[in-house]
């Protein structure tokens, strides 16, 4: 009996300190200072866009995805779009959201990512059961592939057609922005400078579908590879370019032995930084 209670006080102990911590991770601002779950969210309901970069494989990401656009769900009226779903997809998309079309028909018509099920068809069904717009921003990857191995000048040879589905011709660019010019350091020499632009092709579509869907007085929520938003560049620094004078906050996902402590490595990285321990299972 006594280590039946022994046991059961253990557990106890554990949910509780969970709980109070949110779980295995903890949330910071851009400076490094612990942030509640109900501060962060406060500031969240304010924006005109939120971005929220994930680690594709880490399950409190996708968690809090949802749990975090259900809640601003209830104060706001949402947009959703993702990375994850390519523009030429939005007709099938739309299909699905409408009902004429079940999920086995868009996992056939549409380029779904392998984790979908359980990563992002939450995501959707929530916009579903809410009746609510989710866009679909990434450039195609074929368009991004060609830009890889032939550059900007690749786009200029597509249809009219195929050119709906890409940020308009020519957009800006700059190559000297620290997230592109850090995209060749971590490739140690193996990186080249059109890789950098095909990172680019895709941060200037997401860009240009957040500006031409976005809605006065709704919130567009947008899930995005942490890469694409941090430090406030990539799809943000064309967001600026397309439609100037947002307010936008950004939060991103990292991964530490001690969660207790923010690494200076990642000081500054978003507004808001979930810092999850790095024992935490994947999804794939």
């Amino acid at each position: 009996m006594k280590r039946l209670l022994l046991t059961l006080s253990l557990s106890l102990f554990t949910v509780l300190s969970l709980a109070q911590n949110n779980g295995p991770y903890i949330i910071y601002n851009a400076k490094g200072k612990k942030v509640s779950y109900k501060k962060m969210m406060k500031q969240l309901a304010k924006q005109d866009v939120v971005f929220f970069g994930e680690l594709h494989n880490n399950p409190i990401s996708h968690w809090l995805q949802y749990e975090v656009t259900a809640e601003l769900g209830t104060k706001r009226d949402l947009i959703l779009g993702a990375e994850m779903m390519e523009a030429d997809n939005q007709d099938e998309l739309n299909d699905y959201l409408s009902g004429k079309i079940d999920q086995k028909a868009l996992d056939t018509l549409a380029r779904l990512w392998n984790n979908y099920a359980t990563d992002y068809k939450p995501l959707v069904d929530y916009a579903k059961d809410n009746n609510l717009e989710f866009i679909a921003t990434n450039i195609p990857r074929r368009y991004a592939s060609m830009v890889n191995r032939k550059g900007f000048e690749a786009l200029e040879k597509l249809s009219a057609e195929d050119k709906r589905w890409i940020a308009p011709q020519p957009f800006p660019y700059d190559a000297n922005l620290p997230r592109y010019t850090n995209i060749l350091e971590m490739m140690a020499g193996h990186g080249t400078p059109k890789m950098v632009m095909a990172q680019a092709s895709k941060d200037a579509t997401m860009g240009h579908f957040i500006a031409s869907n976005f809605q006065p007085g709704k919130l567009f929520m947008h899930y995005n590879g942490s890469y694409h938003s941090g430090y406030h560049e990539g799809i943000l620094w064309y967001l600026n370019q397309y439609k100037p004078g947002l307010n936008m906050l950004t939060i991103t996902t990292v991964e530490q032995a001690d969660i207790t402590s923010l690494k200076d490595e990642f000081l500054g990285e978003a507004d808001f930084i979930i810092c999850v321990d790095n024992n935490m299972t994947k999804t794939y």
